[in-house]
């Protein structure tokens, strides 16, 4: 099989995002045929239907990240007990103007970080139910929710300082990677 891209949805955007980190892990630890690709969502303008017919820019690039992956990675902290705003205004501006929708039928995975002791839990809950409105087929298990008790459980190049949380990952992630390639088989 050829390379194997995937899409990834950071939704933070603070330079030391501790979830930023975690994709920068999980890519490391995948087969060096999947290419993890953190797409753009900083620069997104806040969506307007009014700019259905005249898409703007970065919504036009941000719809063809998703259409030439082959699978999604969303990586999200939990803001408030939900997904942050950044992230939302990324899944409305793929998913239109109506019937465009960039999502449908993609194979998706969703993890998260949080300093918190649910570990993003609850936003992962919520995207789950937009991921699943646009036809994302998601990855139900394992769900990774990683609370960052130690600024120093996984550095700023996405190594693991800590042995179980490494193991836990690679499973994670083996899953993960097994999960979109028989996705794509199929």
């Amino acid at each position: 099989m050829d390379t194997i891209k995937v899409a990834v949805f950071i939704g933070s955007l603070r330079k030391a995002s501790i979830n930023r980190r975690l994709a920068r892990a999980v890519a490391q630890l995948a087969p060096d045929d999947v290419v993890f690709e953190p797409v753009r969502i900083d620069d997104l303008p806040l969506y307007d239907q009014d700019f259905d017919g005249d898409y703007p820019a970065q919504g036009k690039r941000l719809k063809q990240a998703v259409e030439s992956a082959d699978a999604l990675l969303f990586v999200t902290p939990e803001y408030n007990r939900s997904i942050p705003g950044v992230l939302k205004n990324a899944l409305d501006l793929g998913s239109r103007p109506w019937g465009t929708n960039s999502f449908a039928g993609k194979p998706g995975g969703v993890i998260g970080a949080s300093i918190g002791a649910t570990g993003s839990a609850l936003a992962q809950q919520h995207l789950r139910n937009v991921l699943a409105y646009l036809d994302v087929v998601l990855l139900a298990q394992p769900e990774v929710y990683v609370q960052f008790k130690d600024d120093t459980l996984i550095d700023a190049e996405g190594h693991v300082s800590n042995e179980g949380t490494q193991k836990f990952l690679q499973g994670f992630v083996d899953r993960y990677v097994a999960w979109v390639r028989s996705h794509l088989q199929a």
